[in-house]
C-alpha cells in the first residue's frame, strides 16, 4: 500500500467543479463575427484549421475529413456557407446531430453544404476516418 502521509490533492479540500448547463442561456457565448473582405484562400486556410480544432473528437474527425475532401473546390458562396455552418451555431453537438440526422437541420443551415456534409457522413465509399488528415500535403 502506498501512502504519502498528507494528501496534496484532497478533493474534499476544494469546492466542487461547477457543471455547465448548455441549455442555460445566462452564460453568454461570444457571438461570431464574420470576417469582411477576407481573401478566399485565407478564408479556406482558416476554415481548414477550424474544421480540425472543434473541441469534440466527433466533429474534429467529421469536419476535418470533409474539409480535406471538399474545401478547396468550393467557390466563394459555398465557402461562406461552410464558414457560417461551423462558426455560427453555439453548440458543436448541434452540427453533429444535424449532419448525422439525429435532429432536423434548421432552415438557416439547410443548404447545399449541409447536404454535402450529410452525404459525407453516410460514407458510402467506406473510407477509414479514424484520424484527421494531414494539415498540409506531404512533399514527395
Amino acid at each position: 500500500m502506498f501512502s504519502t502521509g498528507a494528501s496534496l490533492c484532497n478533493s474534499n479540500d476544494r469546492p466542487p467543479t461547477p457543471m455547465i448547463d448548455l441549455e442555460d442561456k445566462s452564460i453568454p457565448i461570444p457571438e461570431y463575427k464574420e470576417k469582411k473582405n477576407e481573401p478566399l484562400q485565407l478564408q479556406k486556410s482558416r476554415l481548414l484549421y477550424q474544421s480540425r480544432k472543434r473541441g469534440m473528437l466527433e466533429n474534429g474527425l467529421l469536419l476535418s475529413t470533409f474539409a480535406a475532401k471538399h474545401l478547396q473546390a468550393m467557390d466563394a458562396a459555398q465557402t461562406k456557407l461552410y464558414d457560417r455552418l461551423i462558426n455560427l451555431p453555439s453548440n458543436d453537438w448541434d452540427i453533429f446531430y444535424w449532419a448525422t440526422g439525429v435532429k432536423p437541420t434548421p432552415k438557416e443551415y439547410d443548404n447545399e453544404i449541409m447536404n454535402m456534409l450529410k452525404d459525407h457522413v453516410k460514407n458510402n465509399n467506406r473510407e477509414q476516418r479514424f484520424m484527421q488528415p494531414d494539415l498540409y500535403a506531404k512533399a514527395n
